[in-house]
């Protein structure tokens, strides 16, 4: 990974801030959505890897002048980004099924055909822990390298308990190799193995009999100080269907975890107003999303979780309904969804600038439902997410003076410095 810089200290002022986007006051809900909290020729202090002040630069250097200094020359801060749905850990790629795409196969027909997610099932399948992560290393290398501080990341690759804690095991142990910060995400049910092909039901009971209870008693025992992974299901025609995803996440939430959803990617099944109804951290995709179910999601904490890259990768013209989940009031964010099929992506900023021109998003509005939005998609708000006392200590410090270059720009990395729970890495 990337190295700190030298003579890191516990204490640490940055100054000299063009723009300071603090985004305090928490998740944005609707047209407050873009309210980025601006501080001109700002500064941050931090102490022990939290942040403890935020303000004009002359106050604090004044109120800490014996601090060890960093000065931003003139360059924007923000917090880190968050990438709220993420497939980092898999084995493989997806390169021909891409030519496939382009000589005009569609995705679903693809799947049907055992390509798609089960083609990479079986590279997952067949590496090693030790493979799972090499590969997956260098991704995570390089999503930090252009400002993801914390990304969820999910199995699915799977799709037997083994192999499925096997993808989990090597996110625990990319997670602390760190930096980037990294939030599990059980997504056993993100389609139907070859072995269940004509039985889908009887691969539902396995989840939720045998799967669940075992991940609940494993977590138990192994990671006791760390709160349950989320569990996520793929409601999808040609996956599960909305009976199938209800009992899934009924069950989880029985068992004590969190719940995810992907819904609407291809078809609208009622997903997301089921993902409201059941309290899930999140609805992920929203392509399809009907104008009910975006109601749902608004009178609901459920954070409408688009992916941008997704119907990008696949050369689609339609992309999540942004403009009307911002007036009905929800909470939207943006994640990369970076998998091998259709979001090979490790860059946010990339995610920006697609959501800037395919969803109407401006740069503030993607700025926010890239950090505390997203922060609020994976329940770490009230530690991640924003630039305020108390708060974990993940900024970014970019190599131009404007904000709005965030969107604006495109294929280059605009981030000079990633900091870390205080721990400065150049890019």
């Amino acid at each position: 990974m990337l190295l700190p810089m030298e003579n890191h200290a516990s204490s640490l002022l940055i100054h000299n801030i063009s723009q300071l986007l603090t985004l305090a006051g928490g998740p944005q809900r609707g047209e407050r959505l873009g309210d980025l909290q601006i501080i001109e020729n700002g500064a941050v202090m931090i102490e022990n890897g939290d942040i403890v002040a935020v303000g004009e630069s002359l106050a604090l250097r004044k109120a800490h002048p014996t601090a060890k200094s960093l000065d931003a020359e003139g360059r924007v801060v923000l917090p880190g980004f968050i990438d709220p749905h993420t497939h980092l850990i898999w084995a493989g790629d997806r390169a021909a099924e891409f030519e496939m795409r382009l000589e005009g196969k569609p995705y679903m027909q693809i799947l049907a055909e055992g390509g798609g997610i089960l083609s990479t099932v079986r590279a997952t399948r067949e590496a090693s822990q030790q493979e799972l992560l090499r590969q997956s290393r260098q991704r995570a290398k390089r999503a930090f390298s252009h400002g993801t501080t914390t990304a969820e990341v999910k199995t699915g690759y799977g799709l037997t308990f083994d192999s499925e804690m096997n993808q989990l095991k090597a996110i625990l142990d990319l997670d602390k190799e760190g930096p980037l910060e990294l939030i599990p995400t059980f997504l056993p049910a993100h389609a139907v193995p070859p072995e269940f092909a004509h039985q889908p039901d009887a691969y539902v009971d396995l989840i939720c009999t045998e799967m669940l209870p075992s991940l609940g008693h494993w977590w138990t025992e192994h990671q006791p100080q760390n709160p349950f992974p989320f569990v996520d299901v793929f409601c999808e025609r040609g996956a599960f269907d909305l009976a199938q995803s209800r009992r899934i996440l009924e069950t989880a939430r029985g068992l004590g975890f969190p719940l995810k959803i992907h819904v609407d990617e291809f078809e609208n099944l009622g997903g997301a107003a089921m993902a409201a109804e059941l309290g899930a951290a999140s609805a992920d995709h929203l392509v399809k999303t009907s104008a009910e179910d975006i109601r749902a999601l608004a009178q609901s904490s459920t954070v409408a979780v688009s992916l941008p890259g997704t119907p990008f990768g696949l050369n689609e013209n339609e992309y999540t309904p942004a403009k009307a989940i911002i007036e009905a009031g929800g909470l939207l964010a943006l994640a990369s969804d970076i998998n091998p099929g259709t979001s090979w992506c490790e860059s946010m900023q990339f995610i920006l600038a697609l959501a800037c021109r395919k969803m109407g998003l401006t740069p503030a509005q993607a700025i926010a439902a890239a950090t505390i939005n997203a922060a609020a998609a994976i329940q770490r708000a009230d530690r991640i997410g924003s630039i305020e006392p108390g708060k974990q200590a993940d900024l970014l410090i970019l190599d131009v003076a404007d904000y709005r270059h965030l969107g604006y720009r495109f294929g280059t990395n605009l981030v000079a410095k990633v900091v870390k729970r205080g721990t400065v890495y150049p890019v």
